[in-house]
């Protein structure tokens, strides 16, 4: 069996963002070499997502009105975490809610997708440089 691991890092401008990850991924898949397999992607912060779903704009501002109506940024006061000194409690909670990482199959050197699936990256606490972990293993 081999493997593949490269990290990406993506500094969003805003505090929250949805990013379509899946062209880089797949050519990450590619460059891999593996055929037949798995593709792990993981956010390696604990207010970022990845997570599998449509690419369609209206949805994803659907996903993002619902995770602030579930976890309001403000009043910031109202997360025991934001005590430490922190203003992202709300993006913990955003994060669980969303997913940490996808695994998905890889089938004759490409991703093994549904129809109108892609993948996100999702964040929560932007504006600064946060890493994505994608390892393919296989032969």
């Amino acid at each position: 069996m081999k493997s593949h691991t490269e990290y990406l890092t993506f500094t969003t401008a805003s505090r929250r963002d949805y990013l379509n990850i899946t062209r880089t991924i797949e050519g990450i898949v590619a460059a891999s070499g593996i055929r037949e397999g798995l593709c792990l992607v993981n956010a390696m912060h604990i207010t970022a997502s990845v997570f599998i779903n449509d690419d369609e704009s209206g949805l994803l501002q659907d996903f993002d009105d619902f995770l602030e109506r579930l976890a309001p940024h403000e009043p910031i006061g109202q997360y025991r975490h934001n005590r430490t000194g922190e203003d992202n409690g709300d993006a913990h909670i955003k994060r669980t809610v969303m997913g940490r990482e996808v695994l998905v199959a890889v089938t004759n050197g490409r991703l093994d997708f549904g129809p109108w699936e892609q993948i996100y990256y999702g964040e929560f606490d932007g504006r600064r440089p946060k890493k994505v972990l994608v390892k393919v293993i296989g032969e």
